[in-house]
C-alpha cells in the first residue's frame, strides 16, 4: 500500500504504528480487516476483465508474511489476504502474478520499500537476504499446485549499489524455489529500479526478465507529451536500453509496471494534461504490441492519481481527509506526481547550499545516481522527516471514530462507491481489442 494510493504521507510501517497508537488494537484490526476486503472484490475482479486484461500483479508487504521481531516464523495470515484475491481473479479467468513489494531493511532506497531508510540495507546482510530467500520458499510451496498463479515476481524494483549482490541473491531464490516449485515462472526486475541490467550477465532457466517502463512525460516535472517525433524518439530508445539484456538473450520480455499520473479536477487545465498523458500511454503501448511484449499497467485502484478506478472525492475517506490531502500536495511530500510549485522557493536554497560545500565532482557518487543531489535531499528531508512526522497528523483524522464510521471510511474504496477512469481504460480496452 504505497502512500499516494491511500493518502497517506511516508512509509506504510509509519502510517500503520499512528494509527495503532490513535485507534487502539480492536478499532485498527477492525479498520484494516474492512479496507483490504472492500478494496478487491469480485466487483473489481469482474471489471478488470470487462477491460480486456487477463493478469494482475499483487504487490505484497512482507510484513504479512514476517514479523521484524520473529523472522524465522511464516504468519499464516499473509496467505489468506493473497487467496482472496488469487480466488476472486481465477473465478474472473484472470492470473496473478505475486509481487513481493518490500523487503527487512529496504531493496531499495525509495519510499515504496517500506524501510523508512534512504539506504537499501538489505544488500548489507546476509542475514536479511536469507530471511527473504526463506520466505518466499514457503510462499513457493503453498502455492506451488496452483496453475491461476502466473508466476513470482521475487523482488519490485532492487536497486543495489553493487549490482553483483542482486545477481547473487536471484541466484540463492530462484535455486530455493525450484526446491518446492519447479514450475512457476520467475518474473526477475532489473536493477536500479527496474531500468539497469548491465550487471546481469546470465539467464537463470524458466525467468522473465522484467523492465519498468515509465516516462518522464507522464509527469509534472517532466516536459508535456506533444507526439513529437523527437519525443517519440525519446520512448523508444528508454525502451530499447531497458530491454537490450532480453534481445541479446533471446528471452522474453514482461513490462512490470509503466502508466503516467492524471491530474484532478480543479487544476489548471486538467483535462488538456490528461488528454497528453492519454497520449503518451497509447504511444508507449503501440510499443509493446509491436514488440508483443508482456506488460501489467500500474496500478488497478487509488484516490485519483494513477488508478482505473479510483475513491470518489464526496466519499467519507476522501471528505473527511480532504484538507490534509490538500496541505499534503501544497508541500510537494509524495514523489510519486509531486508538484513543486508552492515549495521551490524552501529547497532550492538548501540544495544551493550543499552544492556550494561539496565538490561537483562528488556530488553524483551517492546511488542511485540518475535522482542527483538534489533527489537525495528530497529523500531525506521531505520523503522521509517531513513526511514521518506529518504521519501523526493523518493519523489523527481516525481519532474518536466509532466501529460505524471506521467501515463508512472503508466502504470507500469499494468498487460500488469509486469512479472509474474512462480515458484510460478505453485506451486498454481497445489495446485488448486489437490484440484479440
Amino acid at each position: 500500500m504505497e502512500n499516494f494510493i491511500t493518502g497517506y504521507p511516508g512509509h506504510e510501517h509509519e502510517m500503520r504504528a499512528a494509527l495503532l497508537e490513535v485507534l487502539g488494537k480492536e478499532k485498527y484490526d477492525y479498520f484494516f480487516d474492512r479496507f483490504l476486503d472492500y478494496f478487491f472484490t469480485a466487483a473489481d475482479a469482474k471489471f478488470f476483465a470487462s477491460v480486456g486484461l487477463n493478469c494482475i500483479r499483487i504487490p505484497m508487504n512482507h510484513r504479512y508474511f514476517m514479523d521484524d521481531m520473529n523472522p524465522s516464523v511464516i504468519k499464516p495470515e499473509g496467505f489468506k489476504l493473497v487467496d482472496r484475491i488469487v480466488d476472486l481473479c481465477a473465478a474472473e479467468g484472470i492470473y496473478t502474478i505475486l509481487d513481493m513489494h518490500t523487503f527487512p531493511g529496504g531493496q531499495n532506497q525509495g519510499w515504496h520499500s517500506d524501510s523508512g531508510l534512504h539506504r537499501a540495507t538489505f544488500w548489507e546482510h546476509k542475514d536479511l537476504q536469507d530471511r527473504a530467500t526463506n520466505m518466499w520458499v514457503e510462499i513457493a510451496k503453498y502455492y506451488a499446485g496452483n496453475t491461476w498463479i502466473a508466476g513470482y515476481n521475487p523482488m519490485n524494483e532492487p536497486a543495489d549499489p553493487g549490482h553483483q549482490r542482486l545477481q547473487v541473491w536471484y541466484r540463492q531464490v530462484e535455486k530455493a524455489i525450484r526446491e518446492v516449485d519447479p514450475h512457476h515462472i520467475l518474473w526477475l526486475d532489473g536493477n536500479t529500479y527496474s531500468m539497469d541490467f548491465t550487471g546481469f550477465k546470465e539467464v537463470l532457466p524458466n525467468c522473465v526478465y522484467a523492465i519498468h517502463d515509465y516516462a518522464t512525460m507522464g509527469f509534472p516535472a517532466g516536459d508535456p507529451y506533444k507526439g513529437s517525433s523527437e519525443q517519440k524518439d525519446i520512448l523508444r530508445k528508454s525502451y530499447e536500453r531497458k530491454v537490450e539484456f532480453m534481445r541479446e538473450h533471446k528471452v522474453p520480455i514482461w513490462n512490470g509496471e509503466f502508466g503516467p499520473v492524471y491530474a484532478s479536477p480543479g487544476e489548471e487545465n486538467y483535462e488538456q494534461i490528461n488528454q497528453q498523458r492519454y497520449n503518451l500511454l497509447g504511444e508507449q503501448l503501440s510499443i509493446y504490441k509491436r514488440d508483443q511484449i508482456h506488460w501489467s499497467i500500474w496500478l488497478y485502484k487509488d484516490i485519483g492519481f494513477q488508478g482505473m478506478v479510483y475513491a470518489n472525492p464526496d466519499s467519507a475517506y476522501m471528505k473527511l481527509l480532504k484538507p490534509f490531502f490538500e496541505k499534503k500536495k501544497r508541500l510537494g511530500l509524495d514523489k510519486w506526481g509531486r508538484d513543486d510549485t508552492h515549495v521551490k522557493h524552501v529547497y532550492e536554497p538548501l540544495i544551493a547550499h550543499i552544492k556550494e560545500e561539496i565538490p561537483e565532482k562528488f556530488q553524483r557518487r551517492r546511488y542511485p545516481h540518475h535522482w542527483g543531489l538534489e533527489g537525495h535531499v528530497h529523500r531525506v528531508v521531505r520523503e522521509m522527516l517531513v513526511s514521518e512526522l506529518l504521519t501523526y497528523e493523518y493519523a489523527s483524522y481516525f481519532e474518536g471514530k466509532s466501529l460505524e464510521e471506521l467501515d463508512e471510511l472503508a466502504a470507500s474504496f469499494k468498487f460500488e462507491n469509486c469512479l472509474k477512469r474512462d480515458g484510460l481504460n478505453k485506451i486498454l480496452q481497445a489495446d485488448a481489442g486489437i490484440n484479440k
